[in-house]
Parts: C-alpha cells; sequence; structure tokens
C-alpha cells in the first residue's frame, strides 16, 4: 500500500515537469535531426547527459565539432549551477543508499525544484525522491526522441529553439517571485547576476556570480542565526 502511494504521490509532483520536458525535449530532437543526428544520439545525449541547458548547447558542440577541452569547459560553465544545487541537498540525500548515485546525477533545476520541498507524509522518502528523478529523466528522453522522429517526418524551422531553456527559466523565476513574500534571494540573484556580467563578461560570469550568491545567500543576520 505505501509502495503504491509513494509512486502515486511522485508520479502526481512530476507532472508539471512532464508538460515542460516534453516540450523542450522535443525542441531538443528536433534540433539534433537539423544537425543530421538521428534517433540513437538523441537517445544517448538524453540518457547520459540529463541536462536541458547543456544538452542545447551540446548540438553546436556536436556539430562545430568541438575539441575535449573546449567541450569540457563549456560544460563545467553551462552546469555550474548544479553545484550549488547539491549542497543545499547534502542533508536530504544522506542515508538514500542505493538511490544516491542516480539521485545525484538526476539532479536538475526541476527536480531540484521538487525535491527542495517537502516529502508527502504518507510516501517513503528516499522512494519517493529516486521516483520524482525517474519520471522526468523519462520524460525527457521521451520527449528528444519524439522531436527527432518528428523532425524525420515534418520540416521544422530550428530559429528560436534555442532560447526555450532561457524561457524556462524565465517562467520558474516569475512563479517564484509571485508565490514567495521574502523575495530576498531572487534580488541577491538578479543584482550579483548583472554585476558579475559586467564585470566578467557573458562567457565568464556564470561561475562567480554563482559562488557570491551562494555567499550571500549563506550569511544569516543576526536575529535569525541566535535562533
Amino acid at each position: 500500500m505505501e509502495k503504491n502511494k509513494t509512486i502515486k504521490r511522485a508520479f502526481i509532483a512530476s507532472l508539471p515537469v512532464l508538460a515542460g520536458y516534453m516540450v523542450l525535449g522535443i525542441g531538443f530532437g528536433i534540433m539534433m535531426r537539423d544537425k543530421g543526428f538521428g534517433v540513437l544520439w538523441t537517445a544517448a545525449m538524453s540518457l547520459s547527459i540529463f541536462s536541458g541547458t547543456l544538452q542545447y548547447v551540446g548540438v553546436g558542440l556536436l556539430a562545430a565539432p568541438a575539441t575535449m577541452i573546449q567541450t569540457a569547459i563549456t560544460s563545467l560553465i553551462v552546469n555550474a549551477r548544479y553545484m550549488f544545487y547539491s549542497i543545499s541537498m547534502v542533508k536530504k540525500y544522506k542515508g538514500t543508499g542505493k538511490y544516491k548515485p542516480f539521485l545525484i546525477f538526476g539532479l536538475t533545476d526541476e527536480t531540484y525544484t521538487i525535491l527542495s520541498g517537502e516529502t508527502p507524509k504518507d510516501a517513503n522518502e528516499n522512494k519517493y525522491r529516486f521516483l520524482v528523478t525517474t519520471f522526468n529523466h523519462i520524460y525527457w528522453i521521451i520527449g528528444g526522441i519524439t522531436g527527432n522522429l518528428l523532425g524525420q517526418i515534418i520540416p521544422f524551422s530550428t530559429r528560436g529553439i534555442d532560447f526555450s531553456m532561457t524561457a524556462i527559466f524565465i517562467a520558474s523565476f516569475t512563479e517564484e517571485w509571485i508565490k514567495k513574500n521574502n523575495r530576498k534571494g531572487a534580488i541577491i540573484g538578479v543584482v550579483t547576476t548583472l554585476v558579475c556580467l559586467l564585470l566578467f563578461g557573458e562567457k565568464w560570469f556564470l561561475i562567480p556570480s554563482m559562488l557570491i550568491m551562494t555567499l550571500l545567500l549563506s550569511i544569516k543576520p543576526k536575529r535569525e542565526a541566535a535562533k
């Protein structure tokens, strides 16, 4: 009974991601087809990388083609934010046992948003986190394969598709801004990013901005620290 409840809770929690990942995955699949990469390439990238932003960037890296060093540096810059996500999930992932490697691998922006919240009381915590991550990964793989097949059958213009990841970040930020009364974190994030963008340029601003944001957000006011 508990197992069924856990599966149900995880599936329901992942439904908003299903809608987004299908759309974004289809866009990725279409881009892959447009550059001459078939279903196997698309499935392999979705299965082994599972990072929407990096996979969109990766289409260009594959088509260029980029060197190993260029690819490594680009991957580090694009996915640097996951290092900071993982820091806040250390306690939650403690004691997850056999699920831990996959939970670490599957920590995307959307999965983090779900799992950083409270686990439903009638669900097994570790299995719930594993299932949410698994469902989200499956949605992404299916979306990519679907897009690649559609791109083979129906001609699509890929112009503007690469902006879709930026659009989803803007939508997520807007939703969080509307829902929360304390917008301190959002303000720090925007100001820090803009300052680092001006200081370091668009190629190198991401890592320093993430480091500064983490430092500022980890500093608690005296009143809060005293509680």
